[in-house]
C-alpha cells in the first residue's frame, strides 16, 4: 500500500483522469480513442496508476472487464474530485479579487477632465481598499516626478517631451483672457485686441514663449500687455484669485472658467475666436514597476482615453 502523505505528492494527477475514462468506457481500445492517444500510453497510465495506489484496479482478459472493489472506490472519489474542478469557474465567476496598494498622481493644477474623473469613481467602487494620493505640482515637475518613477503617472502640459517617457494625448482645452469684477474693462462689450494694450496682467509660471503655455504667451505679447507680469503662480486657483482681485487680465482655461462667468465674477476679454489651444497629457514611465492597483487604474483610464475619439475630448470654444 502507498503512504497517503506520500500519494497526494507523488501521484501523477493525470492517472485519474485517464483512469476515469478507461472505467467509463470498459475498454482500453475505446478509452485510447475518447482521448487521441496510443493504446499503450493509456495502458501504461493505468498500470502506473495501480502501481502508485498498491492495489489492481480492473480485472481483464480477453473476454472480460471489470473494475475491482478498489477500482469503483478509485472511480467515485476521482469522479467527486474532478466535478469540485469542474465547479471552480462559477466558484470564482462573482467572488472580485480585491485590489490593494497606493497609487501616486501627480497632476498640473488646471486638470479638468470627465474621463479622470470617471476613472477615479470607477477605481474606487471596484478597489474599495486601493488608496490614492493626488499631488498639485507644475508641469515641469510632474514630468520630473514620474521620470524618477515617484509618481505612478502624471497629467499635465508638456513643453518638451522626454524620450524616457511615453506620452497619451488626455484632452484639449482652450484659454482666454479674463478680467475681474473690479477692472475698467469688465463688463464691456465688442472689444478687440488692441484694447487690451499696456494692460496689466497675471500668469500662469509656464506663460513663456519657451514653455508648456506658449501660445498663451505669444497671445499675449501680440495683445502688447504690460511686459511685466504683476503676479504668477502655478495654480490654477491662484492665477483666478488674482484675476477676481483685480491685479490684472489673466488666462484661464475657457471650461474651468464658464461657470465664474455665468455668475459675473470673471469678463471673458478678446479674442473671441480661435483662442489658443493646449493639449493635456497622461504621462507614464514604462520602466516603472507597478503595483497591481497602479496598474489596475493607469490601464482604466488608458482605455478610457482610448476609447473616446479626440472630438470628444476637446473642449468647446
Amino acid at each position: 500500500m502507498a503512504r497517503p502523505d506520500r500519494l497526494v505528492w507523488d501521484l501523477d494527477w493525470n492517472l485519474l483522469r485517464t483512469f476515469v475514462v478507461i472505467a467509463e468506457e470498459k475498454s482500453i481500445t475505446r478509452a485510447a480513442e475518447r482521448l487521441s492517444l496510443k493504446q499503450p500510453s493509456v495502458s501504461n497510465a493505468l498500470k502506473r496508476l495501480e502501481q502508485h495506489l498498491g492495489r489492481r484496479l480492473v480485472e481483464r482478459d480477453a473476454n472480460r472487464f471489470a473494475l475491482t472493489e478498489v477500482g469503483r472506490l478509485v472511480y467515485d472519489e476521482s469522479i467527486d474530485m474532478f466535478g469540485t474542478v469542474s465547479r471552480l469557474p462559477v466558484a470564482m465567476r462573482d467572488v472580485r479579487e480585491e485590489v490593494t496598494g497606493h497609487v501616486d498622481i501627480s497632476v498640473a493644477s488646471h486638470v479638468v477632465s470627465p474621463i479622470f474623473d470617471e476613472a477615479l469613481a470607477r477605481f474606487h467602487a471596484d478597489h474599495p481598499r486601493a488608496t490614492l494620493n493626488i499631488s498639485v505640482s507644475q508641469s515641469v515637475e510632474v514630468a520630473k516626478l514620474v521620470r524618477g518613477r515617484r509618481a505612478s503617472f502624471g497629467i499635465c502640459l508638456v513643453s518638451q517631451r522626454d524620450a524616457a517617457l511615453e506620452y497619451t494625448l488626455m484632452y484639449r482645452e482652450f484659454f482666454a483672457f479674463f478680467c475681474g469684477p473690479t477692472h475698467r474693462l469688465f463688463g464691456t462689450a465688442g472689444l478687440n485686441l488692441k484694447d487690451l494694450a499696456g494692460e496689466t496682467s497675471v500668469s500662469f509660471q509656464t506663460d513663456t514663449v519657451s514653455d508648456a503655455l506658449w501660445p498663451v504667451a505669444l497671445l499675449r505679447r501680440e495683445a502688447q500687455l504690460e511686459a511685466n507680469v504683476i503676479g504668477v503662480s502655478s495654480s490654477l486657483e491662484e492665477v483666478r484669485r488674482m484675476i477676481t482681485a483685480g491685479l490684472g487680465i489673466g488666462p484661464l482655461p475657457l471650461h474651468v472658467a464658464r461657470r465664474d462667468v455665468e455668475e459675473n465674477l470673471l469678463w471673458r476679454l478678446p479674442p473671441y475666436e480661435a483662442p489658443p489651444a493646449i493639449d493635456i497629457f497622461l504621462i507614464t514611465n514604462p520602466k516603472k514597476v507597478l503595483n497591481r492597483a497602479e496598474r489596475a487604474l493607469l490601464t482604466l483610464l488608458t482605455e478610457l482615453i482610448l476609447k473616446t475619439p479626440l472630438e470628444e475630448r476637446t473642449y468647446k470654444i
